[in-house]
Parts: structure tokens; sequence; C-alpha cells
């Protein structure tokens, strides 16, 4: 297995998909429920099949990741031969920016003595959706790159 196998409740929201994924190898629902029963090696098998089609699949249409921690933010923007990184560092103990209250301080103060930024490029190893997937292990989450598109035109200027 390339990735990790989907959670019950996604394979539950994929359900149709995975009859398609099915079908596709010729196995029909009775054939599928004698598997499970009989083989529940190869019905493990194909669960992780179907979940590494899945993830390939969203993997190849990510373009930005975040990882918010309490005084950290790493941004980044998933092009085609690199990986980019806003990395952004708030040195007030005080402040979380995973709350309301700490992310109001860091958009008053973003330009203060009290926040770093650093900015760098990786380019990606042979397996760019792999490299994409270590990084949601770690905590990123998919988004549509706001908060990365700011800070690139902020510190463009």
């Amino acid at each position: 297995m390339k990735f990790k196998r989907l959670t019950k409740e996604q394979l539950e929201e994929l359900h149709g998909e995975f009859i398609n994924f099915l079908a596709t190898q010729s196995i029909t629902a009775e054939e599928w429920a004698d598997i499970k029963k009989n083989k529940p090696e190869v019905a493990e098998e194909e669960l992780d099949i179907f979940s590494d089609l899945i993830w390939e699949g969203v993997l190849s249409k990510v373009n930005y990741l975040e990882n918010v921690s309490a005084d950290q933010m790493h941004l980044f923007e998933l092009a085609e031969k690199e990986m980019k990184l806003i990395s952004v560092k708030v040195m007030n103990p005080g402040i979380d920016l995973r709350t309301k209250e700490g992310f109001g301080w860091f958009k008053k103060n973003w330009q203060s003595d009290f926040v770093d930024y650093l900015t760098a490029s990786k380019a990606y190893t042979d397996d760019k959706n792999l490299d994409k997937f270590k990084l949601i292990e770690q905590g990123a989450v998919i988004t549509k790159g706001e908060l990365y598109q700011w800070f690139d035109t902020i510190l463009e200027n």
C-alpha cells in the first residue's frame, strides 16, 4: 500500500465509487460478499488498492496545503516541478495562531518584529503525490491557497 487505507467513514462516502471499482474488475456484489467472507485477505487487498487510487486522484489535484501550529504557519504551493513554502513564525508566547484571538493579533501585527518569515522551495522526489501525502501525514490540510497567495503577493513587494 502506497498511502493509507481510507477510514470506514470515507469508504462509506465512496460506496458508489467502490462498486464501480469492483465492477471494473468484474466482481459482482455476490462475489464481493463471498470474498469478504471466505478470503478476507483478498478483500483487504482490494480496499488498499481502492484507497490508493482515491488518494492518487485527490493528491494529483492538490495545489495548496497549510500546516498551522500555535506559533507557526507553513503554507505550501504545490507547483508543477517543486513545492514552495512560506513559513511564518510568531515569537510572542501568548499568541496561538489556531485561535480566533491569536489569528486576530497576527492580522494586526504581521509586520511587527514579533513575526519572522522564511521562503523556500524544494524539488519533488520521484513521486510527487507521495511527497504531498507526507505533508498531510505531518498535519497539513488541503486548502484553496488564499493565505499562501496573500503572503506571496505581500512578500513580493
